[in-house]
């Protein structure tokens, strides 16, 4: 049995597999039947997984350790051949639209990969392929940056990651100047995360002007895949968070300061729940996975199955260490057909949640590594986050085998922090959407739009003196802003449908896991509101969904003594 270590990495030829994949696409343009147009098209699938796969461990490297050179190189090299990629792919998706045997195509293939390949070839030309390499550097300097945080503490080094602890100290003090640490590397660096942001707006707007476009957010929209809904359904979902749960939250932000025995609730207090300490994880990280080991044998045979694949093969990074890139993410390296999960385990709550979040994921794709079409290894972003949030949800019974004594306070932070992320989520859209709106703005305009949002969405914000974060910086730390534009707001519609998951498991559990299975089995083979009918949930955009499912959990977290935790 291969393990991940043992997964090769070989730099593609690119010269070479450009002639390969155009005789293949030859073969297709001039197929004289169905079986023929088919063939093809599987050996197009298969030439693009053998890149895709060199490409996914070259990421996957180069994030577990950004001071190898040699993987360093490598993402340098993708993220000059990756837009001729797309290139070829383009060429692709216009073959089989065009196809004579379409029909016949869609029936076998799917719809779906006909909507996908209608709106890549919208968002693609061939004269963007340079400014498309200009944005994956300024993207890849991004992450490198916030990577090579080491940042003096209390006689300490430490990353981000591993400085997060502290500002969930029992100490006030402690949590303050943790983050004022954390900010400060952000404001240390200010001038240079404004220039990469400031190059990154010009470069989409660029692209989306060349591409035909008035603004980045139509071709935000469509490299996002959003198949069946639009940007003013998005921004009447914002509306209805900004008036039902903002309102929910601002009262939970006025019980956790009376629980936490403060007169006003500050920023750096926002992370610490319990005056008696926050819910941790009573282990190390190996008893953290030997849990999970349990957890995931009990739940179901499917998901016992998978994790054992994962343990088996090596597929899991979870360790925070110095080199290594922020934050956590699922992948899937196709020729092995293995789901991959990378994260910085802190000795903090997250540890769990990133056990169940990115394992609901690796989940996901391990149900659907069956399709013959990529584009189905996983479905569109905000279904994905679906799977990952419900997951966290469908393994609450089994939550005190990590948090012992603590599991009723982990629950209710869990549930209320779920609620508490929905405004800061749409905040960050539509902080996106008035950027690409505005592509002239300066550093400053940005930062002052960012600081009205929060006194719109997150009125109850005090950044206590720290003058990086009241100039409205915060933003900064999100890499999603940077490096996905417009994925941000899918967190907040899957958080909606995972609420929906957590409300049907407190009903009737098996319901929900057979729900929720079917829905990881079908991966990426319909569009987002397709899915979330599929999984007998309602849309996030549908009236009345979101007062219905908040109304539940308001009155659960209402029904708890959390002055008593």
């Amino acid at each position: 049995m291969l393990t991940f270590e043992n997964y090769t990495y070989e730099r593609p030829d690119m010269a070479a597999f450009r002639e390969n994949f155009n005789e293949k696409l030859n073969n297709l343009k001039e197929s004289s039947s169905f079986e023929e147009a088919t063939k093809a098209i599987e050996q197009i699938n298969e030439l693009r997984t053998q890149l895709s796969t060199q490409y996914t461990l070259v990421y996957i490297r180069a994030s577990i350790d950004t001071n190898d050179n040699f993987y360093l190189a490598e993402r340098d090299y993708f993220d000059e051949v990756v837009p001729e990629f797309e290139e070829l792919i383009s060429e692709f998706y216009k073959e089989i639209i065009s196809s004579p045997y379409r029909e016949q195509l869609e029936k076998n293939w799917g719809e779906q990969l006909f909507n996908i390949a209608d709106f890549k070839i919208k968002s693609f030309s061939p004269e963007i392929i340079s400014l498309l390499q200009k944005e994956n550097k300024l993207s890849s300097e991004y992450s490198k940056l916030v990577a090579s945080a080491e940042i003096d503490f209390k006689g300490e080094t430490y990353t981000l990651a591993q400085l997060a602890p502290y500002s969930q100290d029992k100490d006030r003090q402690t949590r303050k100047e943790a983050v004022t640490a954390s900010s400060g590397f952000f404001a240390g660096h200010a001038e240079k995360f404004d220039q990469i942001y400031d190059d990154l707006v010009k470069v989409r707007h660029e692209i989306a002007t060349k591409l035909g476009f008035k603004n980045f957010i139509d071709l935000g929209y469509l490299r996002m895949l959003r198949i069946d809904y639009n940007a003013e359904m998005v921004d009447v979902f914002r509306k209805q968070v900004r008036d039902v749960i903002v309102p929910l939250c601002t009262k939970l932000y006025e019980k956790q300061a009376e629980r936490i025995h403060v007169d006003s609730l500050k920023f750096h207090d926002e992370n610490f729940k319990y005056q008696s300490g926050n819910a941790t994880p009573k282990g190390s990280p190996e008893w953290i996975i030997e849990n999970g080991k349990k957890m995931y044998e009990e739940l179901a045979p499917e998901t016992q199955e998978f994790f054992q694949f994962m343990l088996d093969r090596n597929l899991m990074d979870l360790e925070a260490k110095k080199g290594k890139e922020a934050g956590g993410y699922c992948t899937f390296i196709e020729q092995y057909k293995a789901p991959f999960i990378f994260a910085n385990f802190n000795g903090t709550s997250d540890d769990i949640d990133v056990l169940t979040h990115e394992v609901g994921h690796a989940f996901q794709g391990f149900m659907s590594r069956h399709y013959e079409v990529p584009e189905y290894f996983f479905p569109t972003h905000e279904a994905c986050e679906i799977h990952s949030m419900s997951m966290e949800f469908l393994t609450w019974p089994w939550m005190e085998l990590f948090f012992k004594e603590d599991t009723d306070k982990y629950k209710y932070s869990h549930l209320a922090s779920g609620l508490q992320f929905l405004p800061y989520g749409v905040a960050v859209d539509e902080f996106q959407h008035l950027v690409y709106e505005n592509p002239e703005w300066t550093p400053a305009e940005r930062k002052q739009a960012w600081k009205e949002l929060e006194a719109i969405y997150l009125p109850h914000r005090d950044y206590d003196g720290n003058s990086y974060l009241e100039e409205g910086s915060l933003w900064k730390r999100q890499g999603h802003i940077y490096n996905s534009p417009f994925y941000y707001i899918d967190y907040t519609l899957a958080q909606i449908c995972a609420f929906q998951f957590w409300k049907k498991a407190q009903e009737n559990k098996e319901e929900a896991w057979q729900d929720y299975l079917d829905l990881c089995k079908l991966g990426g083979s319909k569009p987002f509101l397709q899915l979330v009918e599929s999984a007998n949930l309602r849309s996030p955009f549908e009236e009345g969904a979101l007062e219905d499912v908040v109304k539940a959990i308001d009155e659960w977290l209402d029904s708890v003594n959390d002055k008593a935790l």
